[in-house]
């Protein structure tokens, strides 16, 4: 059968299965909308959590940006997963124990002020705009690719998939759809390697193909690819650093606060009968999540290794133009790669001198998608990347979109604007919420902003420098004001805002290399997406200022600190009852 007719039949089943599962799981209450009425089990809510986590970026960049960054690249997987050991420990058992709705809304009642709360829905919106622009370009690139249509009519058509699974079930419809999407994308990302590792390695297991020996020889896989990237004059893949020791350490600690004050993230542990549960389903999603993050630096090294090969399979001996391989000419239409004959010799040459370099455009992103074609894997492999690449991009897109929705209807409308709105109308308004929030970011995909490419990565950085330490601060200190919330979470996001808008031209982006010299105008060599750690220092210092020089909270708020952290029956009781 054709691959393109395969990729129809494998995507058109997903998809299927997808507005299915929504039609089913369809939600009839607030409950139901905003935390699934809180009954999926731990280990089905560590699943969703793991598809919701696990974007177009995770997906499909990730794996690109350590086959182009080596060592580097691993600031992404120690970020990213160091994250959820932070949100299992310090966050989701007792958010889940205060057991209310959304993040704003726990927010408003520890700092005992509505200013809060609208703060924190500010902090919230400006969190997964950022990150929604870059799922629903995800959305466009993947869905034209794989659909053969253009971007906008694959942004379109994503746009309706999302609204309908979205706006129907809410977050009980994103849970259960979530499962099936993880399903399809871990299956997806670990069949091709494991076809990949066999023929390299003979190893069927990616993670240890990683360090064995290629077949036939009593050489290393990666001792191979740092002599190949070396003779074409790249730094040495597996100890190259992004920049400096203390830019990766940063970067590093960035992404893992900022992962845990994501508060799309944060919202699926509201979802589990149980305290305990949060707590057990952090550490189921980071099993799930595991699977796919030790398997990336395998799929990266070797769909590196393979490019490379096939562009020059000896040394000093390139592939001509005109044999290139029939991935490449796909590629090539896509415009994600490009090749220039510069000394009209017919051959395509590789190399880090950009003067000599003919290879002028390998974008990071096409490296997991167009692996299984370099590999000459079958066409229901590469059929099955494609269904993967999409679930990835929708997962995540939904769960933002539904993030959005819950801060304007549950926490603006309900919230402050009319407390006395029924449950009926409420949830009327958490679908229209939905519907303007699908349409406005399938607009910001279709018109990005101008700052859009260069602050995808910002979403973490505003979360760590805003939402994670108000959390830790309403968690753990009982003397925190609300004044002290405020201006801090004001601080540490303007600081943060500030500086990346100040460096946008020349911040690192992901799925792009840094080119250039570390500027000298970085605060300590620090690039501007690893800079959330900073704004979250303001955020604490500021905090801790003010919280000196205004009044102690009051005696109720600091018993509602303690009841959170040191309950009786903790791990079968609610301190408080659910809203109606």
């Amino acid at each position: 059968m054709e691959l393109q007719t395969l990729i129809y039949l494998v995507v058109g089943a997903t998809f299927a299965l997808y507005i299915g599962i929504a039609f089913w799981a369809r939600a009839s209450s607030t409950e139901d909308f905003y935390v699934a009425g809180s009954h999926i089990h731990p280990v089905a809510n560590g699943m969703a959590t793991a598809a919701d986590w696990m974007s177009a970026a995770s997906f499909i960049s990730m794996a690109g940006l350590i086959a182009f960054m080596g060592y580097g690249g691993s600031v992404f997987l120690m970020g990213w997963t160091g994250g959820y050991v932070i949100l299992a420990m310090l966050l989701a058992p007792y958010l889940r124990k205060y057991g209310k709705f959304t993040v704003p809304e726990f927010i408003g009642d520890r700092f005992y002020s509505k200013t809060a709360r609208a703060v924190a829905v500010l902090c919230l919106i400006i969190c997964s705009v950022t990150y929604v622009i870059g799922q629903m370009k995800g959305v466009g690139v993947a869905f034209s690719r794989f659909l053969e249509v253009d971007y906008d009519t694959g942004l379109y058509i994503g746009m309706v998939i999302v609204l309908f699974y979205a706006v129907l079930g809410g977050m009980k419809g994103i849970t259960y759809t979530q499962i099936a999407q993880y399903c399809v994308l871990i299956t997806a990302f670990t069949i091709p390697a494991i076809f990949i590792s066999l023929q390299l390695t003979a190893n069927p297991i990616p993670q240890l193909g990683l360090g064995s020996t290629l077949i036939g020889s009593d050489t290393y896989l990666l001792d191979r690819l740092d002599l190949i990237v070396t003779d074409l004059g790249f730094k040495e893949y597996t100890t190259d650093t992004r920049l400096s020791g203390l830019n990766m350490f940063a970067f590093t600690l960035s992404l893992m606060i900022g992962t845990a004050g994501l508060p799309h993230v944060i919202i699926r542990f509201f979802t589990v009968p149980k305290v305990k549960d949060a707590r057990s389903s952090a550490g189921w999603a980071l099993v799930f999540i595991a699977i796919l993050y030790t398997t990336a630096p395998a799929v990266a090294a070797m769909a590196r290794l393979n490019l490379m090969e096939t562009i020059e399979p000896e040394p000093g001996q390139y592939l001509a133009y005109e044999q290139r391989p029939q991935w490449f000419r796909t590629w090539e239409k896509t415009g994600l790669l490009q090749h220039e004959d510069k000394n009209d010799d017919g051959l395509i040459q590789y190399s880090a001198d950009q003067q000599r370099n003919e290879m002028v455009k390998i974008d990071n992103d096409i490296l997991v998608l167009a692996n299984p074609e370099i590999a000459r894997l079958p066409n229901w492999v590469i059929a099955l990347v494609a269904a993967g690449g999409l679930a990835a991009a929708l997962s995540t897109a939904a769960g933002l979109l539904l993030a959005i929705a819950s801060a304007i209807s549950h926490d603006l409308l309900k919230g402050i604007v009319m407390p006395g709105i029924s449950e009926k109308r409420e949830l009327l308004a958490s679908r229209v919420a939905m519907t303007l929030a699908v349409l406005g970011a399938g607009y910001l995909g279709l018109n990005p902003p101008g700052f859009a490419a260069g602050t995808v990565a910002l979403a973490f950085g505003l979360a760590a420098s805003s939402i994670f330490p108000a959390l830790m601060m309403g968690i753990f200190s009982r003397r925190t004001t609300k004044e002290a919330a405020i201006a801090g979470m004001l601080g540490g996001i303007g600081v943060t805002l500030f500086y990346v808008f100040q460096h946008k031209g020349i911040m690192f982006i992901p799925g792009t290399a840094f080119l250039g010299e570390m500027p000298e105008n970085w605060f300590l060599g620090i690039e501007p997406n690893a800079f959330g750690v900073v704004g979250a220092i303001v955020n604490f210092g500021v905090a801790f200022v003010v919280t000196r020089v205004t009044q102690a909270p009051p005696q109720e708020v600091q018993d509602l600190v303690d009841n959170i952290r040191l309950p009786i029956g903790s791990s079968e009781t609610h301190l408080h009852s659910r809203p109606n």
